[in-house]
């Protein structure tokens, strides 16, 4: 068994305060990682910290990007154990389309049509929630996430476990060394 982590943030950018106001929940953002550590956090958002109008497949960092840039950003951070053999489904997944970036773009009309609660799937096309439904569901996990989903939608799923509660820059100050040398 092998754990991977669920990450729910908050920024307060222009967009993380309309999403939290239009779903009236604490967190506007999710990533998913594969080390206990988030040295490699994967979703869909802004590709520079400066500028919120180009967006698609990003690897996110609590020590650079727009985590770095908006240093106050709060996280419930979740982890779920999955086996081995679905560990190497998620991450051959992320890989891919880390690979292939460039064939993906942000999915800023479906995002706008979750809050009319229509579900717009485009090919190739993805908000941070819809990406880390569908690396989960490249795995044989039966999640029972909905269609058009939304970051607290993670907190339904059976087995997610609270494992920290606060900055995300604090985060991983509170691990030693040895713990995440040993998760990754």
């Amino acid at each position: 068994m092998k754990k991977i982590y669920i990450v729910l943030s908050y920024t307060g950018t222009i967009l993380s305060r309309v999403v939290k106001l239009y779903t009236q929940k604490e967190f506007s953002h999710v990533s998913i990682s594969l080390d206990k550590g988030l040295r490699h956090m994967y979703s869909f958002g802004r590709l520079h910290a400066y500028n919120p109008f180009i967006a698609g497949f990003v690897q996110e960092s609590p020590d650079y990007g727009t985590f770095k840039r908006f240093s106050n950003t709060t996280t419930e951070i979740y982890s779920l154990k999955v086996s081995n053999q679905d560990y190497w489904k998620i991450s051959r997944a992320i890989y891919k389309m880390e690979r292939d970036r460039d064939e993906y773009a942000f999915n800023m009309l479906g995002l706008l049509m979750v809050a009319g609660n229509y579900h717009l799937k485009r090919n190739r096309h993805f908000y941070c929630a819809e990406f880390v439904k569908y690396v989960l569901d490249c795995s044989s996990l039966q999640l029972n996430l909905p269609e058009i989903v939304k970051p607290d939608d993670f907190l339904k799923v059976d087995g997610i476990q609270l494992e920290y509660k606060g900055k995300l820059k604090d985060y991983s100050s509170g691990l030693s060394e040895q713990e995440v040398l040993l998760e990754g």
